[in-house]
């Protein structure tokens, strides 16, 4: 079939019945309302990196005590 045939159909094409303008439009926009609902799985979000993690520039709590100065410039 060519393509300027498959165009000038009409997508909807009523059979029996009498319906206006405003019927079709109607139930056009209940059909739309329907396909479009939302029956597609909604994308999982992804875990934050580690490298967007702005904890890691905080200031650790101190340690007083024995042994803290060493302590102090280890990494954690």
């Amino acid at each position: 079939m060519p393509e300027d045939e498959a165009t000038d159909r009409p997508l909807l094409r009523l059979v029996r019945g009498d319906a206006t303008e405003e019927e079709v439009a109607a139930l056009l926009a209940v059909i739309g309302a329907v396909g479009s609902s939302g029956d597609a799985p909604e994308p999982r979000a992804r875990p934050a990196s580690s490298w967007t993690d702005r904890a890691s520039l905080t200031r650790h709590p101190l340690s007083p005590g024995p042994g803290a100065w060493r302590a102090s410039g280890r990494t954690r």
